[in-house]
């Protein structure tokens, strides 16, 4: 049986490098290899993932977030056209609109070969953050990123986003309808469980029995780190006696810990005990309006966590206000600690929380994800020959 070849670009290729990585890899590590063969090009990654080749290509980091490189596909050109035109793709999956994912689509374009792509990253909403201290350029910055975006999407046959929120937002950009589908993410929730809790570990931590209030994130700014500073005080100031957590690494942790100097910090964890925590605690805080699907949401309620967050982005879609969680005014730090104090001061609502995270979550399966991405990458190989066919004529 002939395979499938999928030539597959991405900025970054480790597995747990960030959610769209861990995004990325539940596919990788679900191909069928007699149904299919890859081609990884990117510009971080290693030499070889799943037993295809990874073609990697030059890069430059980031001034804004070093944490993060860009490809430089103009350097490698010669190598990239060689490599692609051996391997013979039928579909192209490309991560990102960045200058890799523009060669990658240029190339399918001229080459006849259907595009796939997922939405992973929010991009536009960062800009707020990175250019507060130059209000006067957001709104053009803003307007060329969208221009991009739309110029991009609209020229993937499949376009996977997450939310319906995210599919509202591209579509006011222009990016058309009907290239969209949704495709949310899954969760493992046999990693993410209520019976990972260990409250002994949590007193360790605390010295005490207080509840627990557990914020997990990169520490990066475009994660409304300030309205989070501003809850912490308000908690420091009230009759509250609570913990506050914090569990992730990233350029404002020094920051972060200068603000809010009583939280206990963890540093980054691995998954197992990042699934701990989540189930040892009492409330999960997550003050981010720039996510594209917000993974922490969805594990805290896998974990048996009771959510109150922004109301922001695209974690928003997970929370029906009231029945499985709150979501806030996201810069009000009075909205935030009003919920947080509802959460801990009603068991019977806490209760019905948990009960129906645990619900929803449950109805989210890697497995047929994955299978909907790989059925879709094998119907869309047969639109390479019927545009070959249709050039021909």
């Amino acid at each position: 049986m002939k395979r499938t070849k999928v030539a597959f670009f991405a900025e970054i290729l480790i597995e747990d490098f960030d959610g769209a990585s861990r995004t990325m890899f539940q596919l990788i590590k679900r191909i069928d290899h007699k149904q299919f063969e890859f081609l990884f090009i990117c510009g971080v990654g290693p030499d070889r993932i799943m037993g295809y080749d990874c073609v990697k290509i030059p890069v430059i980091n980031l001034p804004i977030n070093t944490n993060y490189t860009m490809a430089l596909p103009a350097l490698a050109k010669k190598k990239l056209k060689n490599k692609l035109a051996e391997f013979g793709a039928d579909v192209m999956h490309i991560a990102t609109p960045s200058l890799l994912g523009a060669f990658a689509l240029n190339y399918a374009n001229k080459n006849h070969i259907p595009i796939i792509s997922i939405y992973h990253t929010h991009f536009i909403s960062y800009i707020d953050y990175y250019f507060k201290h130059a209000p006067f350029l957001i709104g053009k910055v803003k307007q060329a990123i969208a221009g991009t975006q739309k110029a991009f999407y609209n020229h993937c046959d499949v376009v996977y986003v997450p939310a319906e929120s995210i599919r509202r937002e591209l579509e006011t950009m222009g990016v058309e309808a009907s290239r969209m589908c949704i495709w949310r993410r899954g969760i493992n929730t046999t990693l993410f469980s209520p019976e990972k809790a260990d409250r002994s570990f949590i007193k360790k931590l605390t010295d005490n029995d207080y509840p627990t209030i557990f914020f997990a994130s990169r520490l990066v700014w475009e994660k409304n780190l300030e309205t989070l500073f501003r809850i912490y005080d308000r908690i420091q100031e009230s009759v509250l006696k609570v913990n506050i957590l914090i569990a992730g690494d990233g350029v404002a942790l020094k920051a972060c810990k200068a603000k809010m100097k009583n939280a206990i910090f963890t540093g980054k964890v691995d998954h197992e005990t990042l699934s701990m925590l989540y189930a040892s605690t009492d409330v999960f805080l997550f003050t981010s309006v720039s996510e594209t699907y917000g993974n922490v949401v969805l594990e805290a309620m896998a974990s048996g966590l009771p959510c109150v967050i922004a109301a922001g982005g695209g974690s928003a879609d997970f929370i029906t206000q009231g029945l499985n969680g709150f979501k806030c005014a996201p810069f009000d730090e009075e909205d935030y600690f009003r919920r947080i104090t509802q959460v801990l001061g009603d068991i019977p609502l806490k209760n019905q929380f948990i009960t129906e995270g645990l619900e929803h979550s449950s109805t989210l399966r890697w497995e047929q994800l994955a299978g909907t991405y790989f059925e879709e990458i094998q119907q869309m190989s047969l639109l390479k020959e019927k545009r070959f066919l249709g050039n021909q004529a």
